[in-house]
C-alpha cells in the first residue's frame, strides 16, 4: 500500500512579497520594523503574513542584520532579594511583556558577585544580544562600569551612580513622590513624621529622603534624628519602626520609602500597641498592588507605574536599536498618591 504525503514548502520572504504586491526589499523593510514603508505596504505586508502563516528564518536574519532578537534585562542584585520582593516580580513581567510586544526574546540576568559580573562582562561582549536594559542602582556597583565599555545600546531604569553623560535613562520622579507623601501626612495636621529609608547606597532612597527632608524643610542633623535605614526589606522595615518608636516618642505619622518595608513598619506599630492611622499615620511608596490593597489597615501609598517605566525603556531601546533620533536621553515618569485608611 502506498501512502500519499502532501508536503508544503515553508513560505518563503519572496512569497509574502508576491502575495503583497510589493518587492522582497519593502517586504524585507516591513518585517525588520524599518520606518521607511509606507502604511499601504505595512498593511499588505503583513496581510500576507498571516494569510501564508509565515515565520521569519531568525538563524538567517541574524547573518544578515546582526540581529540577535534578544535583549538582556540585567539585575545587580542578589538572588534572595531578586525572588523574595514583589516590586522586582513586577518588573520582571513587565519586561517580558513589553518585549514580546515588540517580537524579542528576554534574557533575564542576575548579576551580584564579582564571578556574576565577569560572566556578564562575556556575555553581553559576546554578540548574544542586541541590547540591554540595566537595573543597576548601587553605588560603586561595577556592572556600570563594565556596560559603559561594551558597544550595547544600553537603557538604565533610574538613575546609575556616577556620570550621567550620554546615557539613556527611564527613571520615577521619586524625589516629588516623597513630597506628596509628607506633604499629606502634613496636611492631615501630623506634628512628628519619622521617615523609613531605602539603603542610602541607592539613588532612589537618596531622592526620597530628600523629598522627605524637603517637604519638612529640615537639614542633614534633623533628617536623621527622624529616619532610620530599613533595607527595603520587610523585616528592615519592622526594625526601622521599632527603633524610631523609642527614638522619637511621640511620633505621629511616618513615611515609608517602599509598601514592603511599610507592611513591616505596620506590623511594628501593631505590636507597639498603636493604632493605625488614629494614632500613627503611614504612608507608603510603590503602590504595589501584591501589598498596599492587602496590609491592616489597607497603605495609602506614593504609585510609581513599573509596569510604564519598562514600556517606555523598552520603546526607547528599540529606538536605539533601529538608529532613530531619541530626543529625550533622560525620561522621569510622573508619581501620584494613592489614598486608602492608613492615612
Amino acid at each position: 500500500m502506498v501512502v500519499l504525503v502532501s508536503i508544503h514548502a515553508r513560505p518563503t520572504l519572496e512569497d509574502v512579497a508576491a502575495r503583497a504586491g510589493v518587492s522582497r526589499a519593502t517586504a524585507s523593510r516591513v518585517l525588520n520594523a524599518s520606518p521607511r514603508v509606507s502604511p499601504e505596504a505595512l498593511e499588505a505586508v503583513n496581510a500576507a503574513v498571516h494569510a501564508l502563516g509565515y515565520q521569519p528564518n531568525r538563524a538567517a536574519r541574524a547573518l544578515v542584520t546582526r540581529r540577535t532578537g534578544a535583549v538582556a534585562v540585567v539585575f545587580s542584585e542578589p538572588e534572595p532579594k531578586i525572588f523574595d520582593d514583589p516590586h522586582f516580580a513586577r518588573l520582571i513581567r513587565a519586561g517580558a511583556r513589553a518585549l514580546a510586544d515588540v517580537d524579542v526574546q528576554m534574557v533575564l540576568m542576575l548579576v551580584h558577585s564579582l564571578d556574576d559580573q565577569a560572566r556578564a562582562h562575556r556575555f553581553l561582549a559576546g554578540g548574544h544580544v542586541d541590547g540591554a536594559l540595566v537595573f543597576a542602582p548601587h553605588r560603586n556597583d561595577e556592572l556600570v562600569s563594565i556596560v559603559k565599555k561594551l558597544p550595547l545600546p544600553v537603557v538604565y531604569a533610574g538613575k546609575p551612580w556616577g556620570s550621567l553623560r550620554g546615557m539613556h535613562l527611564v527613571d520615577n520622579d521619586n524625589e516629588g513622590g516623597a513630597v506628596l507623601a509628607t506633604e499629606h501626612l502634613k496636611s492631615l495636621g501630623r506634628k512628628k513624621i519619622v521617615h523609613v529609608s531605602g539603603p542610602l547606597d541607592e539613588l532612589s532612597a537618596i531622592d526620597r529622603l530628600n523629598g522627605f527632608r524637603s517637604a519638612l524643610g529640615l537639614d542633614d542633623k534633623g533628617a536623621a534624628r527622624l529616619t532610620e535605614d530599613g533595607g527595603f526589606t520587610r523585616e528592615g522595615g519592622r526594625k526601622a519602626m521599632t527603633a524610631l518608636l523609642a527614638k522619637v516618642p511621640g511620633l505621629d505619622a511616618v513615611f515609608v520609602a517602599s509598601d514592603l518595608m511599610a507592611a513591616g513598619a505596620l506590623e511594628a506599630l501593631h505590636e507597639a500597641g498603636k493604632r493605625v492611622p488614629q494614632d500613627v499615620a503611614v504612608v507608603g511608596f510603590d503602590d504595589h498592588v501584591a501589598i498596599a490593597e492587602h496590609t491592616s489597615p489597607p497603605l495609602t501609598s506614593v504609585r510609581q507605574d513599573s509596569d510604564e517605566q519598562v514600556k517606555h525603556m523598552v520603546e526607547h531601546l528599540v529606538k536605539l536599536l533601529r538608529d532613530e533620533t531619541v530626543k529625550t536621553k533622560k525620561q522621569m515618569l510622573p508619581t501620584v498618591l494613592v489614598r486608602r485608611e492608613s492615612a
